[in-house]
């Protein structure tokens, strides 16, 4: 309904702005992160997402579209309200909420407070696949620091193979045998591709 909002900023707080639109006060909940950018100017326009419930409509103000996205996703997973995920986005860069999905990093996710180990599984399962689609992240490259992997991947690479069909052999060899060794990984490779 109101996908962004542009005038002049009455009030800045770290976890809202007053902004008014044409003689209309527009109360907008922010993050930490939204709040770093505002810029300290007397005009200000923020993208926003409209929660309407029961008992309220609340206005979240971001500054950039991607934090917005990210938002909206995080909403979307059962356990996760407009208040976890604005802390969630108070706490992390939107980045490292995205990567941290991504990559299955748990701990990130759960680092974050009042989330628990499952709430935490629970974000990672329902939105990895939406946040590789979504920002086109290539699974390969979030590889973790796997130095046999890398070195793998570059040496078949410069035989002229076609990096993500190589990576997705690759990290099927090491699915079977984690500790193989480069010269191994490449020759498996090979009888594969």
């Amino acid at each position: 309904m109101i996908t962004q909002i542009k005038g002049r900023l009455v009030e800045k707080n770290p976890t809202d702005v007053v902004i008014d639109c044409n003689g209309v006060g527009y109360l907008l909940h922010i993050s930490l992160h939204t709040y770093s950018l505002i810029p300290d100017q007397e005009v200000l326009q923020l993208y926003t997402h409209l929660l309407i419930r029961e008992d309220a409509h609340i206005l979240y103000g971001f500054a950039q579209k991607s934090e917005r996205e990210i938002f909206r996703l995080l909403i979307s997973v059962s356990g996760i309200g407009a208040s976890t995920a604005r802390t969630m986005l108070s706490s992390l860069h939107p980045d490292q909420i995205k990567d941290a999905i991504a990559s299955n990093d748990v701990a990130t996710i759960q680092s974050i407070k009042g989330i628990g180990a499952k709430t935490a599984q629970r974000v990672i399962i329902d939105l990895k696949d939406k946040i590789l689609k979504v920002y086109n992240i290539d699974e390969v490259s979030l590889s973790q620091n796997n130095t046999n992997k890398d070195e793998a991947l570059s040496a078949l690479e410069t035989l002229g193979f076609n990096r993500k069909i190589v990576g997705r052999v690759v990290d099927g060899i090491l699915k079977e045998s984690p500790n193989e060794t480069i010269e191994n990984i490449i020759k498996k490779a090979l009888k594969k591709l």
